[in-house]
């Protein structure tokens, strides 16, 4: 994942030395997301109990309440953020509010933002996470849109290996670390517009599709025998 990873400048090296109070204040109070100090822990193999087929913050997000969420619109939960001064690192990011996340394999997922920016697409803040899985942010209500966005751009989402996570579901921020697998790390972090207005899960869909179809195809072709 390192190398696959390391094809794409970093959004913030800063970010990866930086603490879970820093960014906890940075998304709350520079971006204006809700933040949930997460809970539990990540099984050694990366899986979740929560049996979804691709979570985003695996092993975390278990037994969660809105105690432990901290509200930037309210103020809800602010004093929580002291728990992160004493190094717990387990930082999550509420989607179907402010944003909903496209989840797809890192290498597809690298191949379509390459060939998003060369087009001057503007994307939003896109996350790596250690599981092998690319995170686009994009405008919240994409989850429940996905299946008809891909059927009417010609694609059928049981073949893809393509996610997309809205409400009630969790990401794992940076610096958290997902157990032995290693840390969640910005490939693009989110900046005023972005984190503000990210873009329409339409406008990257139908590249982020083709990159995984054709990943699919090349895996599933045989190999030649002499």
């Amino acid at each position: 994942m390192d190398n696959l990873f390391g094809e794409l400048r970093f959004g913030s090296r800063r970010r990866l030395r930086g603490t879970a109070f820093e960014a906890a204040a940075e998304y709350t109070g520079r971006w204006g997301w809700a933040v949930t100090i997460g809970t539990g822990t990540t099984r050694a193999d990366g899986r979740c109990s929560c049996q979804a087929a691709h979570c985003a913050a695996p092993g975390l997000h278990q037994g969660l309440g809105p105690a432990h969420t901290v509200d930037p619109a309210t103020g809800a939960g602010a004093a929580d953020l002291n728990r992160l001064r004493g190094g717990e690192t387990a930082l999550l990011l509420p989607t179907g509010h402010s944003f909903d996340v496209l989840d797809v394999p890192a290498q597809p997922g690298l191949q379509a933002l390459v060939r998003l920016e060369r087009m001057g697409t503007q994307v939003g803040p896109v996350l790596g996470l250690p599981t092998g899985r690319l995170l686009f942010f994009v405008a919240p209500g994409a989850a429940q849109r996905l299946p008809e966005l891909l059927y009417r751009m010609g694609w059928d989402d049981t073949t893809l290996d393509l996610a997309c996570h809205g409400e009630g579901d969790y990401v794992a921020a940076p610096p958290t670390v997902l157990g032995p697998l290693g840390p969640a790390r910005w490939l693009r972090h989110p900046c005023r517009d972005s984190a503000a207005c990210p873009p329409e899960a339409r406008l990257l869909l139908g590249t982020i599709a083709y990159a995984c179809h054709r990943t699919r195809e090349r895996t599933a072709e045989p190999a030649w025998t002499a």
